[in-house]
């Protein structure tokens, strides 16, 4: 494990994928701090100029990772100073964040941000470090029926724990499926849903789907709020930026706690860091807030949500480097990147391609420490991103999509089925679905498809195979009990939960 962690670092630390690492921090920080933005916007519009440029897979990987811990970095700015979240996982950070700004303490709620963003990142990143190798070693032992499995059980736990709407969550992914069937058949040679059109045979490109359904949706929605002025929520003055010791050691129970809940959380497919945020939020709450001060603007709950937030970004690596399965939405845009380099994740990457796996990990702990070094000193710098107006915001991601989109295929019919998709994207958000578990469904469900392919191929067409083996069971069990418990504990609470009403009215009923 060692020896693989210092291959890692002599990946990370050439010359070129350092400058990398800090680039993509800069910009992840300054795509977060910018409302809407977030990192799958950031990597969608930067992915396809990653690959024209012709950098190696495992330097793309490390830009583009860079820039999805450095928007969760920068997510926490807007929320703290205007009480807009940056991205959903800085929904919770609201919560304690601008009450501390209206307080006037602004400038230490970004720099225990900082602070507790670094602690959740490292110990989801120590946690990556341990166990990654020792489960990609178990996932080794999977079959196709196995991995069929697995897929059903990131459907589960995505439809269950991704967004407030359990059912438009999973009509998200059944359309991010049905997306991911169009064109040729690989093994049929059946054209599905091409109508007649010769451009679609190869399906819908990665970059073009991702590019189209949030890029542009976000251009169509910064339109929809142009005439909004620009300059209607004031910054808040910083002050001081650097928080004190004592600060920061009143926050470490709750900074340590969130940050392992975070990891944990990261782990499940399709959850990310808005659920690890909530969760420990709520956790901290019940633990911590005696005198009934979270929400008014107490430094615990602000230092949980951050340090989880950024532990859930970290741990989601965990699936998608072990086993293919990405762990958040975002995970699965880098997912999409590897495959632009015909990588395939998953736990045979650790011996085939380990200057990928292991350089990404080593960037992990390298870009964290960068990400405190810019945050710090450099709080006031990029909270003026925030008066950036719409007027220059909207073209420049206009034209950083379009740019991207034709660099990679030079056909003008991709520039169209872009625009589509961005329409089709910005109506699914008007109607409150997420975009996540499209892009999600998108992913999964061309693996999904052919590992049961495989597994039907191997038993002769016998659908026992699918829940022959113990761990196929386990995944079934767990998939199973992840869609029944959210439904089924309401109402055994609610059961065993003593009545309060008076002794003699029960003895009268």
């Amino acid at each position: 494990m060692f020896d693989f962690l210092i291959h890692g670092f002599g990946v990370a630390l050439t010359p070129l994928n350092l400058g990398l690492a800090f680039l993509g921090a800069l910009l992840g920080t300054m795509f977060g701090a910018l409302p809407g933005i977030g990192p799958i916007n950031g990597i969608a519009i930067l992915m396809p100029l990653a690959y024209t440029l012709g950098l190696p897979a495992e330097s793309a990987l490390i830009l583009l990772a860079a820039i999805y811990t450095g928007a969760e970095y920068g997510g926490r700015m807007s929320s703290i100073l205007l009480n807009v979240p940056g991205d959903a996982g800085a929904v919770m950070t609201t919560l304690d964040g601008h009450p501390l700004a209206k307080k006037g303490l602004a400038g230490p709620a970004l720099g225990l941000s900082a602070v507790s963003s670094f602690v959740g990142a490292t110990i989801a990143i120590l946690g990556l470090t341990l166990f990654a190798p020792l489960l990609a070693e178990v996932a080794v032992m999977f079959g196709p029926a196995e991995f069929f499995a697995l897929m059903i059980f990131a459907f589960a736990s995505m439809s269950v724990m991704m967004g407030k709407d359990p059912i438009k969550t999973a009509i998200g992914a059944v359309l991010g499926i049905l997306i991911g069937t169009v064109g040729v058949d690989s093994s049929t040679g059946v054209m599905r849903y091409t109508f007649g059109m010769p451009e679609l045979y190869d399906g819908i490109d990665f970059v073009v789907m991702i590019i189209g359904l949030f890029a542009i949706s976000e251009i169509l929605l910064m339109l929809e709020h142009a005439n909004r002025q620009d300059d209607e929520d004031d910054i808040p003055p910083l002050g001081r930026v650097f928080i004190s010791l004592k600060e920061v050691l009143a926050c470490k129970g709750a900074m340590v706690r969130s940050g392992l809940i975070g990891f944990i959380i990261g782990i499940l497919p399709g959850t990310g860091a808005s659920v690890g945020g909530a969760v420990s939020y709520t956790t901290e709450k019940r633990i911590s807030d005696k005198d009934g001060t979270f929400g008014t603007g107490d430094m615990r709950g602000l230092a949980a949500p951050e340090a989880a937030n950024n532990a859930s970004a970290a741990g989601s690596f965990v699936p998608m480097l072990t086993l293919g399965i990405p762990g958040s939405g975002t995970t699965a845009v880098l997912l999409g990147a590897l495959m632009l380099y015909n990588i395939t994740p998953g736990p045979m990457m650790f011996s085939e391609r380990p200057e990928v796996a292991g350089g990404l990990i080593a960037s992990l702990y390298i870009g964290n420490v960068v990400l405190l070094a810019l945050n710090l000193p450099l709080a006031g710098v990029f909270a003026r991103i925030l008066t950036i107006p719409r007027w220059v915001l909207v073209p420049g991601i206009a034209i950083l999509s379009f740019v991207g989109v034709y660099q990679l295929h030079s056909d003008l019919t991709a520039i169209f089925l872009m625009l589509i998709i961005g329409v089709f994207g910005y109506l699914l958000r008007k109607l409150g679905f997420s975009l996540a578990p499209v892009i999600l469904g998108y992913v999964l469900g061309g693996l999904m498809e052919q590992n049961l392919r495989r597994a039907l191929s191997a038993s002769g067409g016998d659908i026992d195979i699918l829940w022959r083996s113990g761990i196929s069971i386990g995944l079934w069990i767990a998939a199973a009990a992840l869609l029944v418990l959210p439904w089924l504990l309401p109402k055994l609470i609610t059961k065993l939960q003593p009545s309060n009403r008076p002794m003699a009215q029960v003895e009268d009923d």
